[in-house]
């Protein structure tokens, strides 16, 4: 029999410190926030996509995977959560349109960031472009996936776990509840879906207090070892340590990705646009940029008196009368026309008779 293991994307903590962003000068701190922040997304996502929480897990695990292939300073977090989103909506058999993961994206984005909740049109420039943006970052993803994008889940183990240490119905949602908080670290990548579902069943189980066979030892009936459950228990309370997670610009062209199309209040943009700066002491003002003046009605630097003005009125009255009116012209030949057939045929019954 031979055994093909299709999920092989694990990378070492070596790798995990010498990542695309390390390199591109993204601090620890910050990758970890971003990653956070990029999780929360696709989750949030999914749910107001009203997907079942296997496609949320497994556009997480493809986030996280991309991003040890990739930099957080090329590729902006929040447009490669949608397209993980998006992509495994159709892995997992749950397909969305691209248009609806858009609209999503974009009022979740106007929420969290405060922007203006305009409507995104969806035959707009915009629109179009976030369309293809979406599209080509999905297109990296299997690229750097090599077309592999298999994931296993460690929430599948965990009845069986359970069910096997004979364990009090109430750890069961308290270690699924784990399982959906570890998709936001890089367990994911660093250890294999057992080894994640023991460390969860451990917390969980000491955070009930609920003891498990140590003699010999639970875990290595399930092919783990303490060192990995550990670990895994570190990270976790790690991630609850941490304050919300925050959107934080690192693209190298300095110039943030949105999908919303205003970034800034437009209440905030037309009062600067009317504020006339205030002249200083003895300085000219320059009348033409105040609306109202006498300027505005100025031709060539010269101004009108109310007597030209009346004159010219004048003018364009006569002129309007003088010429000709083409629809009038048009209905008067129409109804002398009519008249003429009238007479024809009155004179033909004539003859008739």
């Amino acid at each position: 029999m031979i055994y093909t293991a299709i999920d092989n994307f694990y990378v070492t903590d070596e790798q995990l410190k010498a990542s695309p962003s390390r390199k591109d000068g993204i601090d620890e701190t910050t990758e970890i926030s971003l990653r956070i922040y990029g999780c929360d997304l696709i989750q949030e996502g999914g749910i107001l996509l009203k997907l079942p929480q296997a496609v949320m897990a497994t556009g997480q695990v493809l986030f996280h995977r991309f991003y040890c292939k990739k930099s957080l300073a090329k590729f902006d977090v929040k447009i490669v959560a949608a397209s993980c989103v998006w992509l495994a909506s159709k892995l997992e058999e749950n397909p969305k349109k691209a248009r609806q993961v858009i609209i999503v994206f974009h009022r979740m984005e106007c929420r969290r960031e405060n922007f203006p909740l305009d409507h995104l049109d969806m035959y707009s420039k915009k629109f179009s472009e976030l369309k293809v943006e979406l599209s080509r970052t999905e297109r990296h993803i299997l690229k750097e996936m090599g077309f592999v994008c298999h994931v296993e889940h460690p929430h599948k183990f965990i009845s069986n776990y359970l069910a096997t240490l004979e364990t009090p119905p109430e750890l069961r949602q308290e270690a699924w509840n784990l399982a959906n908080d570890s998709l936001r670290t890089t367990l994911c990548v660093r250890f294999r879906s057992e080894v994640v579902a023991c460390g969860v069943v451990y917390a969980a189980a000491r955070r009930f207090q609920v003891p498990l066979p140590e003699n010999p030892p639970w875990w290595k009936a399930f092919d783990a070892d303490k060192s990995s459950i550990d670990e895994v228990c570190r990270v976790l309370a790690h991630l609850y340590s941490l304050p919300k997670a925050q959107y934080l610009s690192v693209c190298k062209d300095g110039k943030p990705f949105t999908f919303s199309s205003r970034s800034v209040n437009p209440q905030a943009q037309s009062a600067t646009k009317d504020v006339l700066p205030v002249p200083a002491v003895g300085e000219a003002v320059d009348t033409k940029r105040i609306p109202g003046s006498a300027n505005n009605d100025s031709k060539d630097g010269m101004v009108t008196t109310p007597h030209e003005k009346a004159t010219d009125s004048r003018k364009s009255d006569t002129e309007s009368h003088s010429q000709p009116i083409v629809g009038d012209s048009r209905e008067e030949k129409s109804k002398a026309g009519e008249r003429e057939r009238e007479r024809e045929s009155d004179r033909e019954k004539e003859r008739g008779s």
